[in-house]
């Protein structure tokens, strides 16, 4: 009887330690699972934040003050741009070009003299786009694919007459005849989202300012600044 009490209470000690290991291994699981699945979220939120992308662009520089400025603002930022340079004013201005593309800014065409290409016919194009190519490869050893036309204006058939790329906007802060950068902020904030192409200019002070105001506010908010080649073939 004595051997039997014993035995019955060796199997019950048996029994209850099975059954809190089971428990233990259940709650220790469940907490694993917990740990994992905020991981899994939390890499997913990081995910779609950094899918987020946007382009900065800069239309009639390069500018002898600003565009230094701009540039050293995104260096700092580690930034890349695109800038749709005249040719008149990378012609006189050759080291800030050279410097756009040693930081691994995206370089294109914005005509040499600032010229409406609505109803541009060869002699016109040859003057204000291939001379402009012509005097970027001259400095940079490429020649640029991307053109974005003066006031946005140009035939359907640009593309095909200069076997280049059309790079228009969606976001048009009006920074040209805004010297309030904070107004220039405010307007680009509103309208960003994701694969949106920034219109601004390098030839104004309060630009610049904006400009690298919008990189930091936006930066915040999970955009990745891009070249606008990654916005157009992504």
């Amino acid at each position: 009887m004595k051997k039997d009490l014993k035995n019955f209470k060796i199997l019950l000690g048996v029994i209850l330690t099975m059954v809190f290991v089971s428990i233990d291994y259940f709650e220790k699981t469940d907490q694993v699972k917990e740990v994992s699945g905020s991981a899994i979220e939390s890499g997913m939120e990081n995910s779609v934040m950094s899918t987020k992308k946007i382009a900065l662009t800069f239309d009639d520089g390069p500018h002898p003050t600003y565009t230094p400025m701009l540039l050293d603002g995104l260096k700092e930022r580690g930034i890349h741009a695109t800038f749709f340079l005249l040719g008149q004013s990378a012609q006189n201005y050759p080291d800030l070009v050279r410097r756009m593309q040693e930081e691994g800014h995206l370089i294109g065409n914005h005509t040499f003299y600032h010229t409406d290409l609505k109803n541009a016919d060869v002699v016109l194009l040859n003057r204000e786009v291939v001379k402009t190519n012509e005097v970027i490869e001259k400095i940079t050893g490429e020649t640029p694919q991307y053109i974005r036309p003066p006031f946005g204006s140009c035939d359907d058939n640009l593309e095909e007459m200069t076997g280049m790329i059309v790079v228009m906007w969606t976001v048009d802060p009006l920074d040209w005849c805004c010297e309030d950068a904070a107004s220039i902020v405010r307007r680009v904030e509103e309208n960003a989202q994701d694969n949106a192409i920034i219109l601004m200019h390098d030839s104004y002070k309060s630009s610049v300012m904006a400009a690298l105001t919008v990189v930091d506010e936006l930066q915040k908010q999970g955009y990745e600044f891009v070249t606008v080649d990654e916005i157009l073939f992504e």
